[in-house]
């Protein structure tokens, strides 16, 4: 079955009503019908952007909780791999989340993702293959 990689930037709007990506966060949870897929990276930036609200995180756990999102584990192993997209990015920079993704889409071999980060149009997965954005053109 197809997955979708969901990025941080979607699950911070989704949970912050004043983010100016709520609604198309909102709307793409609501028609989406594919699994989302993440990494414990990407939930840990999304609830330190969100530590303006505790209740905002508390939902956003509960949340996760019930399953909205698979969390891929990055093993000890991956961070080779993580290590040579961060420095082939390093221009952009590319964070520590959004090459957990990239990593994730390789291994994964996933090319969909939920972002509303314009550095996913950068990023290749192994080098070649674009990504496919799923919720915001920005």
């Amino acid at each position: 079955m197809k997955k979708i990689l969901v990025d941080s930037g979607p699950l911070i709007a989704l949970f912050d009503a004043s983010d100016k990506y709520h609604h198309d966060a909102v709307n793409f949870i609501k028609t989406n019908s594919y699994p989302l897929i993440t990494t414990i990276a990407s939930i840990t930036e999304t609830l330190h952007l969100l530590d303006f609200n505790r209740n905002a995180q508390i939902d956003f756990l509960e949340w996760i909780d019930r399953g909205a999102v698979e969390i891929h584990n990055i093993e000890q192993s991956d961070f080779t791999r993580i290590k040579e997209l961060t420095i082939k990015y390093r221009d952009l920079p590319m964070d520590f989340a959004d090459s957990c993704l990239v990593f994730l889409a390789e291994k994964l071999n996933l090319n969909t993702i939920a972002t509303i980060d314009r550095d996913f149009t950068i990023y290749r997965i192994q080098g070649r293959k674009k990504f496919k954005q799923a919720l915001i053109h920005t």
